[in-house]
């Protein structure tokens, strides 16, 4: 006995010493066993004075087996005693990896006592990887997934782990899984356009459906809905070819333009309205150079929409029945074999161009003001870089872009971990990327039968820049990750939080996640979220996250009997989470190059001010950098890979110097095209006044061109 309980209040129990404290180990986190006869409540040590020690109730041993809680209650003449070897395999788990197990890191209370985690209990829950930059959360996560396929016995070959890399860390961290195990492999993917060696990240746009062009396009009110649902009715339509096809797409034609003609405006602007839309909505029967037969002659469309003099159109009433020639009551049924599901960017603003028209935008001025703003934001992701991520080589489906994603395109071989490097997109499109993934991963999941036979995990790193309470649950209905964490599980599909701020998650998903590995936390805020939000934290533990060293941790939940301390092995090989090496970077990689300088200007006789002052030779800096090239863990050998030739300032320019033509082009903006929808509803500018002029004079119209340390 090491002493009796003398007080018990709530969860905490106090015991009076008997021994000499000061003759034993530290006892603060160690396991104390209350027992009465055969009743053994189980407490963990969280303070000790001379004569006292305070340890807070984590359960109860019933027989061979431990109950987590605090049910009961220690009685007084309860002997208290520490745990022995065999009961705290009861609490931390045996030491030998089974199947079915992984390590996780060794405790650092028990001195060598390695911590084995169920595979089940863990990974088949959500979990959250906490804690401040520098402490540790890069190597944590690379250490905890790659003894997950190297620890136990029987590696998990048929797991799908999808990585959602914000800073291009993990690039490296995976790849020698393969030479460990070759049925093993790992998948990278870019989006860096300027990368030929790894394969860049492309979403198939066909694809997407309403609520992912209303995540992509930045949609904010529930009223443009509709006119995504539209435009992807109308696209497969547009761009098909069978004589059904072209069939409603003049039907289509005609109803818009019947509803311009009949609009009551000024003949003026029904012609240039109707002449703008047939400029870009035609086909081979209804264009401005359709025939329009009369008894004596013929005369094209774009003839008999001439005005006169007094502002007229006299072929009004032809005009509208020829269009009228075109419009089905009973819309013919286009089998789907018939349609083009394979379509592009172009295609698709095309269609968004022409169900914008059927939605009035002609015709009202409020609707304009917020179905055209979506237009333009397609047309700039259509004709900006941003378009080679939604532009796929081929046709597939849902299901077959994924397996695509998991397939090793050099051998064919199944990938179980699968990079996103999404450091080189901006953060709304890397947001917008990860969630229609996501969606994608969470569709498929749930139509999988029998339910549950395939998972999938979403792992997302600086999770708080994506995860977050949006606007998407007031538009959409849902917050895709807020679904996953509800609803995933059932499914096989689960999602894993890794972040530095906790208090900038959605409280639905941290509040869902079963276990939690936190490393040092420091933030108020941060502390007090996780205080509150997390399940079955005690403010012990809350306090001891403030002191935690990099690479150590506090892992709890359901995987976890109690909470446990433990340090994380280091990985092999690292994630390149490294930090700067100032004393590299600001002193040795540059020394020859100032050596130089030193040398030059100690060598003149005559003193003279440089044409540029401060700045190293050029050939001396490429020399200083390219010693130290190439990718290593280490951060002696980071310097030349992070700083670059970057890091050297340009120097200053005279006032009166011409700068380059290159550097004209540089700080020029680029000049965005006029979208064509602005131009059909908005009255006749000059151009188009001239080009009517022409029209009068000669009947004809010319058309217009149209990112253990973290």
């Amino acid at each position: 006995m090491i002493g009796t309980i003398s007080e018990i209040i709530d969860n905490s129990v106090i015991v009076n010493l008997s021994i000499d404290i000061t003759a034993q180990p530290n006892l603060v986190n160690l396991h104390v066993v209350f027992e009465d006869n055969e009743t053994k409540v189980i407490g963990e040590v969280v303070n000790v004075t001379m004569s006292q020690l305070t340890a807070n109730i984590v359960g109860e041993m019933e027989g061979t087996s431990f109950m987590p809680g605090s049910s009961s209650k220690p009685s007084f003449k309860s002997s208290v005693r520490l745990v022995k070897t065999e009961e705290l395999e009861l609490l931390l788990g045996n030491q030998s990896v089974l199947e079915g197990q992984t390590n996780f890191g060794t405790s650092n209370v028990y001195k060598g006592y390695r911590i084995n985690v169920n595979i089940n209990d863990f990974f088949s829950n959500h979990f959250a990887v906490l804690g401040n930059s520098g402490a540790g959360k890069s190597c944590t996560v690379a250490s905890v997934l790659q003894k997950l396929f190297t620890s136990s016995p029987k590696p998990p070959i048929n797991s799908n782990l999808f990585f959602f890399d914000a800073y291009g860390e993990y690039t490296n961290a995976f790849s020698k899984l393969h030479d460990i195990n070759p049925a093993l492999n790992y998948k990278v993917y870019t989006t860096n356009l300027q990368f030929t060696g790894v394969e860049l990240l492309r979403i198939p746009i066909w694809l997407l459906d309403v609520d992912d062009l209303a995540l992509l396009l930045d949609v904010t009110s529930p009223a443009q809905l509709p006119i995504l649902e539209k435009t992807l009715k109308l696209v497969p339509i547009l761009t098909g070819s069978s004589q059904a096809v072209i069939r409603r797409k003049n039907d289509i034609i005609a109803r818009a333009l019947q509803d311009i003609l009949l609009s009551g405006n000024d003949s003026t602007k029904i012609r240039d309205q109707v002449i703008a839309v047939l400029t870009k909505f035609n086909t081979t029967e209804l264009n401005l150079e359709s025939k329009i037969a009369q008894p004596g002659y013929v005369r094209t469309l774009k003839q008999c929409l001439y005005v006169d003099k007094t502002g007229k159109m006299q072929e009004m009433e032809l005009v509208v029945e020829f269009i009228r020639g075109y419009i089905v009551d009973e819309q013919e049924e286009i089998k789907e074999e018939e349609m083009n599901p394979f379509y592009t960017l172009a295609d698709l603003e095309l269609a968004m161009d022409f169900a914008l028209i059927s939605e009035g935008i002609l015709k009202s001025e409020k609707v304009f003001d917020y179905a055209n703003v979506i237009s333009v934001r397609l047309h700039t992701l259509a004709n900006g870089e941003n378009k080679a991520y939604f532009s796929y080589p081929k046709y597939v489906t849902r299901d077959q872009y994924i397996d695509e994603l998991l397939t090793d395109v050099s051998t064919g071989m199944k990938c179980q971990i699968v990079n996103f490097n999404i450091n080189y997109v901006d953060d709304r499109l890397a947001k917008v990327m990860t969630k229609i993934i996501s969606r994608m991963l969470f569709l498929k999941s749930s139509t999988i039968v029998p339910r549950g036979s395939r998972a999938f995990h979403i792992i997302i790193e600086e999770a708080h820049r994506y995860v977050q309470h949006d606007s998407d649950v007031e538009l959409l209905g849902y917050n895709i990750f807020e679904r996953i964490t509800k609803e995933g599980r059932k499914y096989g599909m689960f999602l894993v939080l890794i972040t530095q701020r906790p208090s900038e998650l959605s409280d639905t998903c941290i509040s869902q996640c079963a276990n939690f590995i936190i490393l040092r936390t420091l933030h108020p805020k941060d502390l007090g979220y996780i205080r509150e939000m997390v399940p079955n934290i005690s403010i012990e533990v809350v306090q001891q996250l403030k002191n935690l060293k990099p690479g150590n941790c506090i892992a709890f939940g359901t995987a976890f009997k109690v909470p446990i301390t433990m340090y994380v092995d280091l990985p092999n090989p690292r994630p390149l989470s490294n930090n700067v090496d100032l004393e590299t970077v600001w002193y040795k990689s540059m020394s020859n190059s100032y050596t130089n300088i030193s040398n030059a200007n100690s060598s003149s006789k005559v003193s003279a001010l440089p044409d540029v002052v401060g700045i190293p030779d050029t050939a001396s800096f490429s020399n200083a950098s390219s010693s130290s090239s190439g990718i290593a863990p280490s951060v002696a050998a980071t310097p030349a890979n992070m700083i670059g030739v970057n890091t050297v300032p340009s120097p200053t320019l005279p006032q009166n110097t011409i700068p380059s033509q290159n550097m004209q082009n540089q700080s020029s903006v680029a000049e965005v095209p006029q979208n064509l929808m602005a131009q059909v509803a908005q009255p006749i500018n000059s151009s188009v006044a001239s080009a009517v002029q022409a029209t009068n004079a000669q009947n004809s119209f010319i058309q217009p061109t149209g990112s253990v340390n973290s």
